[in-house]
């Protein structure tokens, strides 16, 4: 066991509280929902970027690249100024979903390069350009190009050229739970001096000002300075000291203090209840403004200031330490500094040669160094009180009348004050429901703990609808995600402790949890009762021809073929769950009945309702079906995910495990006699002679359905990409799918990169792209398939190719495709960087990596939030997958 897995065990045992501290604060908290007290609700123009640095935040704080403990209260991270820039670097800069071509998108250049699950040891690095940052500049070109062009970034206005920039690393080490050193190494990459102004800032989250009455302390927080260090005392949190250092300091340190409180004056033009406000250094430093800092050394925010010249290639480090003062580990200061980092990152190293599979290749193993880096980075604070935010604060003005009417008002009873695992802390700092499924495939082989709390709070009470809905997002809790939780319970189950360990009672409590879900699914999106599903825009965002989430045209409604094959995975989902509680509880046999019957009624409706049900024999897909006037079903013909998802809807069950339950037996048995009909959608396979042996397949398809998708999806005019699986068939490049009614005119067509339309903002796309999690779902399906039908089952792949491929082999061709994006091509290019030849040809960018939210079709480029390490590391499952199971040799 390495010590990382030691610390693990002695965190979850709480015999120390190896996770109280971490990455935890937010990269953007301006912009969101919960810091928007407007009657319009759009949140991007009531806390915008230029307000950042003036308003204290209500429900959390950010910084660049920054810790925080686990409930947010001390906080630290560096302000940074090159002596060009008009605004002083204390937080990443991008543009808001109102100003960029395609919507949010953040104008940095930043990386997460290490972290153990712990926190005991973490880095990233940010490139800070020499020359002034232009943020008019990039707001002006950015809109000036509109949905039809690229977006502008850093590197192509010329910010990185001969390298003139800082690389800024931040390390972060424990040397215990409640001792962290924390050092800042910053180089010159460019040919001449450049100057660098360092100020590494401790601070207070403001919960002193807004009358809460969970919050709002006795005694206000503070920071004072006394001797060579700062004491920070917090009424639940703590006494702490706050060291800081330069060796590479000419002079004394000097000591910055001011308040966490908003410029009143600055923002309302009225003067406030403090002097010195939350943007006192940058009105120090950016304007000169000696009276903008407290004379006195005390308040709620605090720095260094440290200020250098630093020679082409020269390197300048600043070292700081914050710990409890009853766990100072009898050392004093700084001292024994350098030689915990050094035992930290070889401990990191002994952890990840222990997860990590054997005999990778240098770029599968950076791929998972830095995938499951990432992941643990994007672990955040996030806090949203509904009741408190619909109210206002007490302190504050009343807010308009019309918000208690409006986002989110129905889920007055969610409450968030958590560690939650973030899509992209900066693009998307607030938990995605079905995003946060897939981040815990992944996370579970690092930290199956955290994996099995995420999965379990989303269904706690105070996050779960009474009625049974999982929450969407902040933007609208009541969007309708696709139900992935309980595949994702389900595969943490048996991915976190290996078989005949397995948490038993993890499965149970999310079961009951999940029930209600499940229930609420069925009342609310089934409403006809006829076992097909809408569901609204199901987290596919424009896949549609129209807004799915809106209302349909003339009052239509809409047969779902995604909303449908969802459902029946859950069917299946739910069965494979209950099969494996009723071996030790047989009470579970029962509801394990429920799920199969239910499965067997939806695989009968998309299938035969009406006729042909959702599939259409012409040609061979799944479609979605409008219905409007209660004319007849009007097959919407267009090839997407959506008519592939039915073929991910099934299961294998053994004989053995149906035979070891006489209760679900007799059941199943007499549920298919009393609806003969129905045994079509029952496949059994026998190997000769070995009746114990037999498989039983569960899946919406049949063989002769499964060919002919399949077939679709793996001809490279359609869906096959060098890259993996498309969004939508490139057949609607020449041919989209035109929807007119009522004198409007929809269009579909395919879109390989970056959206053109302004449906969801523009974010986002999936008429085109390549998407992991959907990609990751097929892989899967493929896998049980080929685990049922064996090598006999081949088929042309590509098609149009004359090979005939297995499909085993079919899944190991598909995910290899998905790891090429991020490996070196014949020319050392990555295809995920599209044309940024940098991160292949300048020696101090290669070895990147970001894990973009989705990547172009034809070209791998990566392209939305450039960040969302957690559903793009998949790939790093896909990675060990490769190795070993799909590559495995037949026993």
């Amino acid at each position: 066991m390495t010590r990382e897995h030691e610390r693990l065990e002695e965190d979850r045992q709480r015999g120390k509280n190896w996770k109280r501290w971490g990455p935890y604060l937010s990269e953007r908290q301006w912009g969101t929902v919960r810091e928007d007290y407007s009657e319009h609700g759009w949140s991007w123009g009531e806390f915008p970027h230029d307000h950042a640095r003036r308003r204290a935040y209500r429900w959390g704080e950010d910084g660049l690249q920054g810790w925080c403990d686990r409930q947010c209260r001390l906080c630290f991270a560096p302000a940074l100024w090159n002596g060009n820039d008009t605004i002083l670097k204390e937080r990443l800069f991008g543009l808001g979903g109102n100003e960029g071509n395609h919507g949010e998108d953040v104008k940095e250049c930043y990386y997460y390069l290490e972290s153990t699950p712990t926190h005991s040891y973490t880095k990233a690095l940010y490139k800070y350009p020499h020359a002034k940052f232009p943020y008019t500049e990039i707001r002006e070109e950015n809109a000036r190009r509109g949905r039809q062009g690229t977006e502008l970034e850093l590197a192509d206005m010329g910010m990185f050229d001969d390298g003139r920039y800082f690389n800024v690393v931040q390390e972060v080490a424990k040397r215990s739970p409640e001792d962290i050193l924390w050092r800042i190494t910053i180089t010159n990459r460019g040919p001449d001096p450049a100057p660098i102004h360092v100020l590494p800032m401790l601070w207070f989250r403001n919960v002193w000002k807004w009358g809460s009455e969970r919050e709002t302390p006795l005694r206000k927080p503070s920071l004072a300075l006394h001797g060579d260090h700062v004491f920070a005392s917090h009424e639940t949190l703590g006494d702490y000291l706050f060291y800081a250092d330069s060796p590479d300091a000419g002079s004394e340190t000097n000591w910055l203090f001011t308040e966490n409180e908003t410029d009143y004056r600055a923002i309302y033009g009225i003067g406030g209840p403090s002097e010195y406000v939350k943007d006192g250094f940058h009105k120090l430093l950016i304007h000169g403004e000696e009276d903008a800092v407290s004379p006195l050394p005390m308040g709620t925010k605090t720095a260094p200031h440290f200020e250098f010249m630093l020679a082409p290639g020269a390197t300048v480090t600043v070292r700081c330490r914050l710990h409890s003062t009853v766990g100072n580990n009898e050392i004093a200061g700084l001292d024994q500094f350098n030689e915990v980092f050094a035992e930290r990152s070889t401990e990191c190293d002994s952890f990840y040669d222990e997860v990590i599979t054997p005999g990778l290749n240098p770029d599968e193993y950076l791929i998972c160094r830095q995938g499951y880096a990432g992941l643990l980075w994007t672990k955040q604070f996030y806090h949203y009180v509904v009741d408190e935010w619909l109210k206002g604060d007490s302190d504050g003005p009343a807010p308009p009348e019309a918000r208690l009417n409006g986002r989110n008002s129905d889920w007055v009873h969610f409450f968030a004050r958590d560690i939650l695992s973030m899509p992209d802390k900066w693009e998307y700092p607030w938990f995605a429901a079905w995003d946060s499924a897939f981040h815990m495939i992944p996370f579970a082989a690092v930290d199956p703990d955290f994996a099995k709390d995420q999965l379990l709070m989303l269904l706690r009470e105070w996050y779960m609808h009474p009625n049974g809905q999982l929450p969407a997002y902040e933007w609208n809790f009541s969007d309708v995600n696709p139900p992935v939780h309980a595949w994702a319970v389900w595969r943490v189950y048996k991915i976190a402790n290996p078989k005949g360990q397995r948490d038993m009672l993890f499965l149970e409590r999310a079961f009951q949890k999940l029930l209600l879900n499940f229930t609420w699914w069925v009342n609310r999106k089934d409403v006809e009762g006829r076992h097909v599903f809408g569901g609204g825009f199901l987290g596919l965002d424009n896949i549609g021809v129209f807004d799915r989430s809106h209302a349909l045209p003339d009052g239509g409604k809409l047969h779902q073929a995604d909303g449908t094959a969802w459902m029946a995975s859950y069917c299946l989902l739910m069965l494979a769950m209950a099969l494996e509680l009723a071996e030790e509880k047989p009470a579970y046999e029962d509801i394990a009945s429920k799920f199969f019957e239910h499965f067997v009624s939806i695989t009968d409706a998309i299938n035969s309702l009406g006729g042909t049900g959702l599939w259409d024999n012409q040609d061979g897909f799944y479609y979605d079906q409008l219905i409007v006037n209660h004319d007849d079903p009007l097959p919407l013909r267009i090839r997407s995910l959506v008519g592939l998802l039915p073929m991910c809807a099934v299961t294998v069950l053994k004989q053995t495990k149906i035979e070891s339950l006489p209760g679900f037996r007799k059941r199943m048995d007499w549920f298919l006699s009393s609806r003969p009909e129905l045994l079509k959608y029952i496949n059994i396979r026998r190997n000769t002679g070995d009746k114990k042996s037999a498989l039983c397949l569960l899946a919406i398809p049949s063989e002769a359905q499964l060919r002919k998708t399949l077939a679709r999806m793996l001809d490279p005019r359609e869906f096959l990409s060098e890259y993996g699986i498309r969004s939508l068939s490139k057949s609607h490049e020449k041919e989209p799918f035109i929807f007119e009614h009522g004198g409007v005119r929809n269009e579909v067509r395919y879109t390989p990169g970056e959206s053109d339309s302004d449906m969801f903002g523009g974010n986002s796309n999936w008429r085109g792209p390549i998407w992991f999690p959907i990609n990751f779902l097929i892989i899967e399906a493929l896998e049980r398939y080929h685990h049922f039908y064996g090598d006999s089952f081949k088929i042309e792949y590509p098609t149009g190719s004359g090979e005939q491929k297995t499909l085993k082999e079919v899944a190991i061709d598909i995910c290899d495709r998905l790891i090429s994006l991020f490996c070196r091509d014949e020319e050392g290019y990555r295809p995920c960087f599209g044309e940024a030849k940098r991160y292949s040809d300048v020696p101090h960018w290669q070895n990147l990596l970001l894990f973009h939210e989705y990547f172009h079709s034809e070209t791998g480029e990566g392209l939305g939030a450039s960040h969302q390490t957690g559903w793009t590391s998949l790939v790093v499952r896909l990675v060990r997958d490769r190795r070993e199971k799909l590559c495995q040799k037949a026993l």
